[in-house]
């Protein structure tokens, strides 16, 4: 997390916004127990990790169809409440905007589409689970923030979910938790808690 003496204004003036995408962007729809039970996958293990631990025969069409189980719910995705406000208006200050998600490319494309929300994110700005490491690793934010030139003390993390805020807080760079339920669960991770994106703008 950055300093406790950083003001919440300053944090919220910063010009690069990495976003979370599922969770965050959208309404959670996606059901990771169900998936690991699709997947023959161990309970409560993070899927992509529980997948490299597999030889590639084994992985390979267990990856294929975790991007056919992921495409379907792209189709349905929908945006949360107040995104596309906060959106609107990080873009007409000319801030950047960029997504780390640990959905693959194509589905991420295809879950911005549905939500309305793609022509934010050009194609550059989202890094997907094949841009090195996923979260918590901070590889793909680094990545991101260095083909932006962008300082750490420029840059925001947005994110639902504990692995968005441990890779933000390993980056360097002011982190935002989104606590849709108001749960509080990940809050000593974060620079900021709110309750909906939109909520930033107050």
């Amino acid at each position: 997390m950055t300093s406790n003496a950083t003001p919440r204004r300053q944090i919220l003036a910063r010009r690069h916004w990495i976003f979370d995408m599922d969770g965050t962007l959208t309404h959670a729809i996606h059901d990771f127990d169900d998936i690991r039970a699709q997947l023959g996958l161990p309970p409560g293990e993070p899927i992509l990790e529980a997948l490299a631990k597999l030889p590639p025969e084994n992985a390979g069409p267990l990856w294929t169809q975790l991007d056919a189980i992921e495409l379907e719910l792209a189709r349905r995705a929908r945006p949360m409440l107040g995104v596309e406000t906060l959106l609107a208006q990080l873009h007409a200050r000319g801030c950047k905007l960029g997504i780390v998600t640990r959905n693959s490319l194509a589905n991420a494309r295809e879950t911005l589409r549905a939500c309305g929300l793609l022509d934010y994110f050009p194609e550059p700005c989202i890094r997907d689970r094949d841009s090195g490491a996923p979260k918590p690793e901070p590889d793909a934010l680094l990545e991101l923030m260095a083909d932006w030139q962008a300082a750490q003390d420029d840059v925001v993390m947005v994110g639902d979910f504990l692995f968005d805020l441990q890779a933000g807080n390993a980056a360097g760079v002011a982190t935002v938790y989104v606590d849709y339920a108001r749960t509080a669960e990940w809050s000593e991770y974060a620079d900021i808690s709110v309750a909906r994106l939109d909520h930033l703008l107050d």
